[in-house]
């Protein structure tokens, strides 16, 4: 079992920035990736990031490449996303998510177990 907290959510201006943290907690072979994703209203789950915590490798999609970086402190048992040129259409509740897959583009695209509650991120244009 594994426990996800999301932190660091809040409104920004356009092209702002804001870093979201995720604290893990709990069984650690129960993953071995980590990734954030983001719901608006109306809308479908987009999966933005994605990193393997073994090894580190990362995939984004295609809306954020080059604007969030996702990163990780093994000693914290934290992940982190660093978003910055923010744009309104970035607007969501941002999660992250948690699972053992097999690759890290699994991990940004596929259904994961383990999910935080969630935290609200507003960008004004």
């Amino acid at each position: 079992q594994v426990q996800l907290v999301e932190s660091g959510g809040g409104s920004v201006q356009a092209g702002g920035s804001l870093r979201l943290s995720c604290d893990a907690s709990g069984y650690p072979y129960s993953s071995n990736c980590m990734g954030w994703f983001r719901q608006a209203p109306g809308k479908e789950r987009e999966g933005v990031a994605a990193i393997y915590t073994g090894g580190g490798s990362t995939n984004y999609a295609d809306s954020v490449k080059g604007r969030f970086t996702i990163s990780q402190d093994n000693a914290k048992n934290t992940v982190y996303l660093q978003m910055n040129s923010l744009k309104p259409e970035d607007t969501a509740m941002y999660y992250c998510a948690a699972d053992l897959v097999g690759t890290v583009v699994d991990c940004r695209t596929q259904g994961l177990d383990y999910w935080g509650q969630g935290t609200q991120v507003t960008v004004s244009s």
